[in-house]
């Protein structure tokens, strides 16, 4: 793809993750998707559903949430479903057809940031081993590489605003308990505040994880104002296999993404968070 000019200073930094493409409850447009042997899948209802959610999102939350202004795009993890645990609820089992989802999907939003695209390697179950098919879609769509030369990173280190810096990473623990939710979501934050005090670097402003597909946010008073720790939503519908897990049996999908904003004074986060809502009653 061709490079395009980034601004010297981003304020806003937008954040998805889990979008699954390739999975029948994951992200996929209304139009559907052509195959490698030339048949068409079609979207379900749901499907349909969260993509006009995913439209909202970036055609009007973002735009006001950000002001009008240049904003980065981070993709943290999972961006395709894959090939895993027995599994039959993909679309197609052919890699190919699963990463064409994804960069149909993707490839607009690459133009709305004009070059401040990141991607991060999410779970290899779906995306492969060391991330090789997210590598492989993030070169396609030009993501920003890293030192390394690595188009989709293990972890993000990003700097916006007045010399903020966010940490981003795809997994996080889970627990099945739902008061202790956001335990590990503030055991992330403190981490990061022992490990930079222990080697003397900066600490992050901004922890955020993604991979358990429910948003949850802890801030704590800081030097600067507030640390912040939070975990974004995700593009997937339920699976078979959260039906069978504990805490996630009786929830619905939230559906969603993020945003990371240097105000005029201070550090902002928002959510924009979408509830699938619960089967009919019989």
């Amino acid at each position: 793809m061709p490079k395009r000019r980034r601004p010297t200073r981003i304020n806003n930094i937008v954040v998805v993750s889990d979008t699954h493409c390739g999975c029948r409850l994951g992200l996929c447009p209304p139009t559907g998707v052509r195959l490698d042997d030339g048949g068409r899948y079609m979207p379900s209802r749901l499907q349909r559903v969260v993509w006009q959610w995913w439209i909202e999102f970036w055609e009007k939350w973002v735009p006001v949430v950000t002001r009008g202004e240049p904003y980065a795009v981070v993709v943290n993890g999972d961006v395709i479903e894959g090939v895993h645990h027995r599994a039959t609820s993909q679309i197609s089992q052919n890699l190919e057809d699963q990463c064409e989802i994804a960069r149909e999907v993707l490839e607009p939003i690459v133009e709305r940031c004009h070059g401040h695209f990141y991607m991060v390697r999410g779970t290899p179950a779906h995306v492969g081993e060391q991330g090789v098919h997210e590598e492989r879609l993030a070169k396609q769509l030009g993501a920003v590489p890293n030192e390394e030369g690595q188009h989709a990173r293990y972890e993000l280190w990003q700097t916006f605003g007045r010399g903020r810096l966010a940490h981003f990473n795809h997994h996080i623990g889970t627990t099945s308990s739902s008061q202790h939710e956001t335990s590990a979501v503030n055991g992330e934050l403190v981490h990061a505040f022992v490990e930079a005090g222990r080697w003397g670097h900066t600490p992050p402003d901004v922890v955020v994880r993604s991979h358990r597909h429910r948003c949850s946010e802890i801030r704590i008073p800081s030097q600067h104002g507030y640390s912040i720790s939070f975990v974004t939503p995700a593009w997937q519908l339920k699976t078979p296999f959260a039906y069978r897990v504990a805490g996630c049996r009786q929830t619905t999908p939230q559906i969603g993404g993020s945003l990371i904003r240097q105000g005029d004074e201070e550090l902002h986060t928002r959510h924009w968070v979408r509830d699938i809502g619960r089967s009919q009653a019989a």
